[in-house]
């Protein structure tokens, strides 16, 4: 987040970043378990970007991977945020 923040300090200001455990879903829920999550801001409240620790965990195989899988992530919630390409929030996001 840090060199992301670096580069779209301004435009994520009023973005607010978190980690939960795990995703609230329905019992009846049939699909992949979420990873991540951007709550809209509202009532004043800025918007939300939520990363679910055990989902990310389960899914990654090593420290490694679960560094690019956030990276990759939080990329993707930005870049949706913003209205861009992951590629465009980030160079690196394919490598």
């Amino acid at each position: 987040m840090r060199r992301l923040g670096k580069r779209w300090g301004r435009e994520l200001s009023r973005v607010e970043f978190a980690v939960e455990e795990v995703p609230e879903v329905e019992p009846w829920f049939d699909g992949p378990v979420p990873l991540g999550r951007t709550v809209p801001g509202e009532g004043g409240r800025p918007v939300r970007i939520v990363v679910f620790r055990r989902p990310v965990e389960a899914r990654a195989a090593g420290d490694q991977e679960l560094g690019r899988l956030i990276r990759d992530l939080l990329v993707e919630e930005i870049a949706d945020l913003l209205g861009l390409s992951p590629e465009s929030v980030d160079p690196s996001y394919d490598e």
